[in-house]
């Protein structure tokens, strides 16, 4: 591949500050951030309803494990694949499309009555579901700068975080109320009016209202197919870094975009360019190893208290919120000071991310299950930690608009691949090797060191 692509120096769109890109921008931005506040109602349900699932079912730790892990997988396939076909075929179209059929796959998995009635029509609908992401991601590419994209992504991230809090409060209540079945059934409901709007507000790219689009190209060198490092220098450079401020048009050789004409383009393109860029790679596999605890501590902290500390499920509920009120508060701030305080550098905040957040999970490990408020502290410090991490934000400033959704759907598949069998490993642990729960949380830890090891050795 090297060589077969052009590079030219990064330029900074002066159109955007007009006052109708502003408004078109502004709009695209908060309709699809009050959408994604609707869509895990289709999405992690079944988390809440997990420790009646498997106390009316019967199911144990493993069978729960393949539930979470086939919803996760479907989930990664969808993230490998939705993001191209929605650069090809149209980003609100396929948004709407698939969470529509979210919905009805939801419905579906509430009349199942065993294990596998249950986990197919539930892979199904994590594949469905996954349309909400990577296409989202690459619509807001075509509307927002790099140098906002911090912002804008913590935006999202607060939807993400408002997201899972509504999801667990409604269908907790939902679940103690009318039962498990139910939360499969009402709160996804909600998501249709939700993509009915979002598809008559927002439009695919400026050009679709008679507006200049966006440079179309990221800051990947495809000559070595690697990254500029934070210093402004590619690898080898002997040049001093460029000082031109951010909106500066000065050509520099330090940072380089691969054009709109490279050749061939074809449908695998995207994911040549992607899969032979190591830092990249290296940033997917940082991304799977933060999911083993995003979606790992989901998972397990609800069954951890209902079983260890004997609370109701209500009481779980409420202990447990607050995994989605850190994930919730982090992108408040993590954005802005990746932006401004960091000047667009990325990897402080995966490291301070990821440090964090092993330190409260050790601290899981020794508090006891019954001092609830211990607990809770360490949950919401957990995941706060966990959603200071710049991954996602990262990969679209490394592909630029043009390839943005595949590359935020790519790294999305990796993270659920690892998603998906934390769910089986650590069911397997607790029910097969019979281990304390303590080797859970001190599992995620080694995760999230592990994670940091690599983006210091890799100089994300």
């Amino acid at each position: 591949m090297a060589g077969t692509y052009k590079v030219h120096a990064v330029t900074s769109p002066t159109h955007t500050n007009q006052p109708e890109f502003r408004r078109w921008r502004n709009r695209v931005l908060f309709s699809y951030s009050a959408f994604y506040l609707f869509v895990y109602m289709g999405r992690f349900n079944h988390w809440p309803a997990g420790p009646v699932m498997r106390e009316q079912l019967d199911f144990t730790h493993v069978e729960l494990g393949i539930i979470n892990a086939c919803l996760l997988w479907g989930f990664a396939l969808g993230g490998m694949t939705h993001g191209r076909i929605a650069e090809t075929y149209g980003y609100r179209f396929w948004l709407v499309a698939g969470t529509l059929a979210s919905v009805a796959l939801n419905w579906v998995t509430s009349f199942g009555n065993n294990l596998w009635t249950i986990a197919i029509p539930w892979a199904l609908n994590g594949y469905a579901n996954a349309t909400v992401w990577a296409p989202g991601i690459g619509l807001l590419a075509q509307w927002w700068h790099r140098s906002q994209r911090g912002r804008v992504m913590g935006l999202v991230g607060v939807a993400a975080g408002s997201a899972m809090l509504m999801m667990w409060l409604i269908t907790g209540w939902t679940v103690a109320e009318f039962g498990w079945r139910a939360a499969f059934r009402y709160p996804p409901l909600l998501m249709i009016p939700a993509a009915v709007a979002l598809f008559f507000l927002v439009r695919d790219r400026p050009s679709d209202v008679k507006l200049e689009d966006l440079d179309q190209q990221g800051t990947m060198d495809s000559a070595n197919a690697s990254l500029p490092d934070r210093e402004g220098l590619r690898e080898g450079d002997s040049e001093p870094k460029d000082e031109s401020p951010p909106g500066s048009s000065r050509p520099t050789k330090s940072r380089v975009r691969l054009t709109e004409d490279a050749t061939p383009h074809g449908p695998l393109t995207a994911y040549k360019i992607l899969y032979t860029n190591w830092r990249f790679v290296a940033t997917s596999h940082v991304k799977g190893l933060e999911n083993v605890v995003r979606y790992g501590l989901t998972t397990w902290a609800p069954l951890y208290y209902f079983e260890e500390a004997g609370l109701s499920i209500e009481t779980t509920a409420l202990v447990t919120v607050a995994l989605p009120v850190g994930y919730l508060t982090a992108p408040m701030v993590s954005g802005w000071i990746s932006d401004v305080l960091l000047g667009g550098r990325r990897s402080p905040m995966i490291a301070a991310s990821a440090l964090i957040s092993a330190a409260a999970l050790i601290g899981l490990a020794i508090v006891p299950a019954e001092n609830v408020y211990a607990g809770a502290l360490l949950l919401f410090i957990g995941a706060f930690a966990m959603s200071l991490s710049m991954t996602s934000t990262l990969v679209v400033d490394m592909a630029g608009p043009r390839y943005a959704a595949t590359a935020s759907g790519i790294l999305d598949g990796h993270g659920y691949v690892y998603a998906g069998a934390q769910a089986l490993i650590f069911a397997l642990v607790l029910d097969t090797a019979g281990a304390p729960w303590q080797w859970v949380f001190l599992g995620m830890a080694a995760a999230r060191i592990l994670s940091a090891l690599i983006a210091w050795r890799v100089k994300l």
